[in-house]
């Protein structure tokens, strides 16, 4: 019946039957594929056959397809598990990988190192420990590939010493597992073991590229080292093409040189920076921002809105931890209006934090009051929590007692047994010394049966 049919023409079909899910085609046209030779000659027919199927939501045809593949040629099964790896069909790559395993089909490096990656998509730590120890038992881990793999995988779990192990006992090393176990220990934040390890390089005869020049630039943050950071961005401007277009290592060397302090060195990479989107932009405002500059920081996102960059959370969050600290509340809240207004963005709570602490800074507790009374944040009470404690801790400094019961008691409705609002209180009616009052509340909180958690140290 297919014999007039091209591959082409039942490829396209194929297709046509995965993007309107329709199963019943796909069997009908499986079944007479099944009645022709054109089956056990085509691989590749029988690959796309059973992925349009998993495509239309019906897996269970998986164990019974597999049975039809040649169990000497371990290439289809390949494809087929690394087809599920890179689509999102994870957990049926790793079924196949035990389907080769228990009908005695030979897994190599592809299949390996595909489930591997399933395996750690799918954080599946039980047979991510069966593929390790198969890896071992069957000599795969000298093979750089399943070695790399096996790494990556052990650090997304956080095992870093056991992947440090395995990266030992790779003994023909490459950039690309040295990258894994240096991203694991970056993650973990291991700054000396990524300098130690980068160092490692030299003797092995391994080049660095932009990604391990990544996770030394993350060590240098970690440690501030300035020196270090010198280095590598000398390196990035020898070896790296192009690199003022790479805008992971560009912001990464903003974020660096301001965590060293080097505001100026900051500076000159964002200047030469060819690519200037919105990750170098709020990169430079977070090193103005942590340095203390923050009229810088206010000056460009100013620029920022005028080159037409769209800011994200990120950015709000810095200009209006800016305003707070200079005192331009007006022009806080009105980076705020805008945030919502004109770019769309819904305020997180650390957004309405900033806003609550710029008008407790300026002493304006009232307009501080009514915006945590019309602010969407308060859906997480431990946080509204926080914010009328600031504001009580506010009516405190400027000794505002009157307005600091009305705010204690506006949070005591939202969580009547919040300790840390009745010591808020206690303090302020101590710095103005209204001592029965004081006396007044420690009786309500014993009928209440609340206590104030003791001080301790630990030596």
């Amino acid at each position: 019946m297919l014999a007039h049919v091209k591959f082409h023409g039942v490829s396209e079909f194929l297709r046509h039957c995965c993007q309107t899910k329709n199963l019943l085609a796909v069997k009908e046209l499986h079944a007479n594929v099944l009645k022709s030779s054109f089956f056990s000659i085509s691989p590749g027919l029988q690959i796309n056959i059973l992925f349009t199927y998993t495509a239309c939501g019906s897996s269970g045809i998986l164990n019974s397809f597999l049975r039809c593949l040649n169990p000497r040629n371990p290439i289809p099964f390949n494809a087929i598990i690394s087809h599920f790896s890179r689509n999102g069909f994870d957990r049926l790559g790793l079924h196949t990988l035990s389907f080769m395993h228990y009908n005695n089909v030979l897994a190599d490096s592809y299949s390996l190192c595909s489930a591997l990656k399933s395996a750690c998509v799918l954080k599946d730590v039980w047979f991510g420990k069966l593929l390790h120890a198969y890896v071992v038992k069957s000599g795969w881990i000298t093979s750089v590939f399943v070695g790399s793999a096996l790494v990556d995988f052990l650090c997304k779990l956080n095992w870093i010493k056991d992947a440090a192990m395995v990266f030992d006992e790779i003994p023909v090393k490459n950039t690309v597992c040295v990258n894994a176990l240096m991203s694991g220990y970056s993650e973990a934040k291991m700054w000396d073991q990524v300098i130690e390890l980068t160092r490692r390089m030299l003797p092995l005869n391994l080049d660095v590229d932009s990604f391990t020049l990544s996770s030394i630039l993350r060590a240098c943050c970690g440690l501030s080292a300035l020196q270090l950071c010198k280095q590598v961005h000398a390196k990035a401007i020898r070896n790296v093409v192009d690199v003022e277009n790479d805008v992971f290592l560009q912001s990464l060397l903003i974020e660096a040189y301001g965590k060293c302090g080097v505001v100026e060195n900051s500076e000159k990479v964002f200047r030469v920076s060819r690519n200037l989107d919105l990750i170098l932009w709020t990169s430079m405002l977070g090193v103005h921002g942590r340095n203390g500059n923050y009229k810088e920081v206010t000056n460009l996102f100013s620029r920022m809105l005028l080159e037409g960059i769209n800011p994200d959370g990120v950015a709000f969050i810095t200009v209006l931890s800016a305003c707070s600290y200079t005192g331009q509340v007006n022009l806080g809240i009105e980076y705020f209006e805008l945030m919502t207004r004109d770019f769309g963005l819904v305020p997180s709570q650390e957004h309405c934090g900033c806003v609550v602490d710029m008008l407790c800074r300026a002493g304006d507790l009232e307009r501080a009051c009514e915006f945590m009374s019309r602010i969407h944040c308060n859906e997480d009470h431990s946080f509204s929590i926080a914010m009328w404690g600031a504001l009580v801790n506010a009516c405190i400094e400027s000794g505002n007692v009157e307005f600091g019961k009305i705010v204690a008691e506006r949070a005591l409705e939202l969580e009547p047994n919040s300790v840390s609002i009745y010591v808020l209180l206690s303090n302020l009616y101590a710095r103005n010394s209204m001592w029965d009052e004081i006396e007044g509340l420690r009786r309500l909180m014993k009928s209440r049966g609340l206590k104030k958690d003791l001080g301790w140290s630990c030596i």
